[in-house]
């Protein structure tokens, strides 16, 4: 193993020991102590404490081992090692950590508590690990389907809260959906990356114009796909350029009023994307060398 594997190892488990803290933190200082569930298995385990007087940092790690074999026979090993270290940690956690109650408040108790689970779980799963057994079902779900890991873990909790709605009382299902509406938005926020990008197509007379602006104004990479026909208001149109780009959504307005600047006509379709590897969408291409890049694509084309 070399220094770089090493230093990825060390900060890959630092980041999982985060997350734990910051659960085990909305865990302890805001659901727990105010009667609030949690989802997922630490949300079973918290209801049949309910029934029966048994630590729950012991049923928090036996309701997981049915999903931690899930894991061994469905994803990486080095998942389920990493996962089988989080969940004793976070048993751990709730187990000798007393943290203070830090509210009363029921909606602040949901938010924050919310914000603090959300954001332990999404650290965890970025760095190959779960702090919950049932989020190995939504890794599993979503490398099969394509469903993101929050929605799935939301449905899971849906189930549970009914459940506890029936058991326990409707006020506490409700506060606690809501606690997990707002975990599972950050858990995706955190998997997927605080920056949102909008994919931009781009159809007009004036392919060359519009191509040098956003190059020079913009800073951002583009596709050029090659126009053989197409049909529209004015016809039949022949041979041009089709752009395509991705963008900042806070770059989108700009992108819009560069091209309507240019081509009041110009045909535009805009789409979310995903998710986005690679290019020059996080650190946007030299703006003063794209002036060079731009002339030259204008004047080649033009031959």
């Amino acid at each position: 193993m070399d220094a770089k594997t090493t230093t990825n190892y060390i900060s890959e488990y630092l980041q999982i020991f985060v997350g734990i803290v910051l659960t085990s933190l909305g865990l302890k200082a805001f659901l727990l102590p105010n009667g609030f569930l949690d989802g997922g298995v630490t949300g079973i385990a918290i209801l049949v404490r309910t029934q029966i007087d048994v630590n729950m940092s012991y049923l928090l790690v036996i309701f997981s081992i049915p999903f931690l074999i899930l894991g061994y026979f469905t994803v990486s090993k080095q998942i389920v090692i990493k996962s089988i270290i989080s969940i004793i940690g976070v048993a751990i956690f709730i187990h000798f950590e007393n943290f203070q109650t830090i509210t009363s408040d029921k909606l602040l108790i949901s938010i924050f508590g919310g914000l603090l689970v959300g954001s332990g779980i999404g650290i965890a799963i970025r760095n190959g690990s779960v702090l919950d057994g049932s989020e190995i079902l939504g890794i599993y779900l979503n490398d099969k389907f394509g469903i993101s890991i929050g929605k799935i873990v939301l449905f899971f909790n849906i189930i549970l809260f009914g459940i506890t709605a029936f058991v326990v009382s409707v006020e506490v299902a409700l506060y606690s959906i809501l606690t997990y509406i707002i975990a599972a938005k950050v858990t995706d926020t955190v998997i997927e990356g605080f920056e949102d990008f909008i994919g931009v197509t781009i159809v007009s007379k004036n392919h060359n114009a519009i191509k040098t602006a956003i190059l020079e104004e913009l800073g951002v990479g583009l596709t050029i796909y090659k126009g053989a026909s197409g049909f529209g208001n004015k016809g039949k149109v022949e041979d041009f350029d089709i752009i395509h780009s991705i963008v900042n959504r806070i770059d989108i307005k700009k992108m819009y009023k560069i091209v309507q600047e240019i081509d009041t006509e110009a045909f535009i379709v805009e789409f979310d994307v995903n998710n986005v590897k690679g290019g020059v969408l996080r650190h946007y291409i030299d703006k003063k060398k794209n002036k060079k890049l731009s002339n030259n694509s204008v004047n080649t084309s033009k031959k």
